[in-house]
């Protein structure tokens, strides 16, 4: 699935301080992400309203029904980089960054993406969640469903108190999210170029959530119109781009860089990049017939045959490839933020730029 984006170096612990606020330091909070501020005070500023964000999801979902709110704050609580949020209050950050509707739409962005979450882990039959019993394993389907289902009812529910935009805005990426899943679910129609495909289905499912994050933060923080605009570009395209370098990372890395055991993809057998490039090659050596052999059987669940997969796979143009269509959507992303000012804020967002380009080198 791609509705866990991003995930550059596995989840953060859960562990909270008092009053349910997540300790925090900034080299860990930001350095995982590959984000730099290098401005105190817009550092500071982030920091604070990702703190409140953290109390607040916490406020959110809390329920007269105490098993609701049990298994609402279970991912709450399970940690998170909160990106979406990060996204926010940087983009706040090119307004008035102590906007009372900043926190706020902050919250908005965390719950939908927690919801599509629990949704995600039904579809998936995942049994783990962020190093935590997922909740469709700790409880049933049917419960992981409904959850979901009560965090998109809170998020437009504050989003209402944003005013009819934000409600018009978080419902239109609500719906190219499930777009974005019946897309992946069904799969390419004959005819359709599954590269493309593929990257319309991460544009929909993952790059979309981050550029209404990043619109909310230009909005509610008063940004000029056209400032608003270029961070939704950037939300859009720095997102696909983390999302597809996930994808290399499941490939190229030795260790759980990615988050989770690399080749994972390749045994459950997902489509990713590297191997869709792979199996559209028409590469006449012995490696990359042998590598389309492997491919086309579907998930690779064999020890054998899985570990020849993955080292024909490190070894592939494919994943050469795939590397060169990630640094150009982080260049792209770069390319959407010039109408912005330079300022510390715009910096950061183009230090995620460089983190993405460079991380599956």
């Amino acid at each position: 699935m791609v509705g866990d984006v991003v995930n550059p170096a596995g989840e953060r612990s859960g562990a909270t301080g008092s009053g349910g606020r997540r300790s925090r330091s900034s080299t860990g909070q930001f350095g995982a992400l590959g984000l730099s501020i290098a401005d105190p005070r817009v550092e500071s500023s982030v920091l604070g309203v990702l703190d409140t964000v953290e109390a607040d999801l916490r406020a959110s979902v809390a329920s007269a029904d105490p098993f609701v709110t049990e298994a609402a704050r279970h991912l709450v609580e399970a940690g998170g980089k909160r990106f979406r949020p990060l996204l926010v209050a940087l983009g706040a950050q090119f307004g008035d960054p102590t906007g009372p509707e900043v926190v706020p739409a902050a919250v908005v962005m965390e719950l939908t993406h927690l919801a599509t979450l629990y949704h995600d882990d039904v579809m998936d039959e995942a049994a783990v969640r962020r190093g935590a019993p997922s909740a469709n394993s700790r409880w049933t389907n049917s419960v992981a469903i409904l959850v979901g289902d009560y965090l998109f009812a809170r998020a437009a529910d504050i989003a209402a108190d944003l005013g009819p935009e934000a409600v018009r805005l978080q419902a239109r990426t609500f719906a190219r999210l499930v777009h974005g899943q019946i897309a992946e679910t069904v799969g390419p129609r004959e005819g359709d170029d599954p590269v493309g495909h593929y990257l319309q289905v991460i544009g929909d499912k993952t790059g979309s959530l981050i550029a209404t994050s990043a619109r909310f933060g230009g909005m509610f923080g008063g940004a000029a119109p056209e400032h608003i605009e270029a961070l939704a570009g950037y939300g859009e395209t720095i997102g696909v781009a983390f999302q597809l370098s996930d994808d290399l990372l499941d490939i190229a890395s030795e260790s759980i860089q990615s988050g989770k055991t690399p080749g994972t993809d390749l045994r459950e057998g997902v489509p990713t990049l590297p191997v869709l490039y792979a199996l559209a090659a028409d590469d006449s050596d012995a490696a990359s017939v042998r590598l389309r052999e492997i491919l086309a059987t579907g998930p690779v669940t064999d020890d054998a045959l899985h570990a020849e997969a993955l080292g024909l796979l490190r070894e592939s143009p494919a994943l050469k490839r795939a590397r060169e269509t990630v640094r150009s959507y982080a260049e792209e992303a770069r390319t959407r933020l010039a109408p912005l000012p330079e300022t510390p804020a715009r910096q950061a967002l183009e230090s995620l730029c460089d983190f993405v380009a460079d991380r599956t080198s």
